[in-house]
């Protein structure tokens, strides 16, 4: 985090509050797995805002509620969430924390991981397509537009033949395991860029 007021992109508004959603499965059985890097993400920002994470009074989800700028610096609240839903079911409890903290859509921003991206590369956009990852599809159908952020963790392709599936919901291997804790630590800058600067300039720094 920087102790200065970051250059702003032209244009960029500031939203009231920003909801990250870290986009995983709950439970100890998936805790490891490829699909619930966001969750790892969250869990980061959480550590650099100094908070935890508690039960959100609907019960549907973990919430971190504060700033992710020093003391005495201006920035936006944060709301980290982590859903208490499997993916194809998420939408529900993200769209009603959208609702209790009045966010619009485009203040809304998932963190994911994505097959069409090599491990250890991510990319940052806003709206588009589901390209078939369940959480995403969730999300679009319950807040009803594509328009929020995407902070798209690579993951990369299966090996061989391996189901997508399986690959998604398999464990990180030895290797991916050594480079996991600086992936996340980039992501987690990648959301904080977005969150200080706008899209433009985090896809700059970002998206190469």
């Amino acid at each position: 985090m920087s102790s200065s007021v970051p250059e702003q992109d032209p244009g960029t508004t500031r939203p009231g509050v920003w909801l990250v959603v870290g986009l995983g499965n709950p439970g100890p059985r998936y805790a490891d797995t490829r699909h619930n890097v966001g969750y790892l993400v969250c869990d980061e920002l959480a550590r650099r805002m100094g908070g935890g994470f508690r039960a959100h009074k609907s019960g549907r989800a973990d919430v971190v509620e504060g700033r992710l700028t020093p003391p005495g610096t201006p920035g936006p609240r944060v709301v980290l969430a982590r859903p208490r839903a499997f993916m194809n079911e998420l939408g529900g409890p993200v769209k009603a924390l959208a609702t209790f903290y009045k966010v619009p859509v485009q203040a809304v921003v998932a963190v994911h991981d994505e097959l069409d991206i090599p491990f250890g590369a991510l990319r940052v956009k806003q709206g588009g397509g589901n390209g078939g990852h369940n959480g995403l599809k969730s999300m679009q159908g319950s807040l009803g537009s594509p328009d929020f952020f995407r902070v798209r963790c690579g993951i990369g392709r299966p090996p061989g033949r391996q189901d997508p599936a399986d690959f998604v919901l398999g464990a990180w291997s030895k290797v991916e395991r050594k480079e996991l804790p600086f992936e996340v630590d980039r992501a987690a800058d990648a959301v904080e860029s977005l969150l200080d600067v706008g899209l433009p300039l985090t896809q700059t720094r970002f998206n190469g």
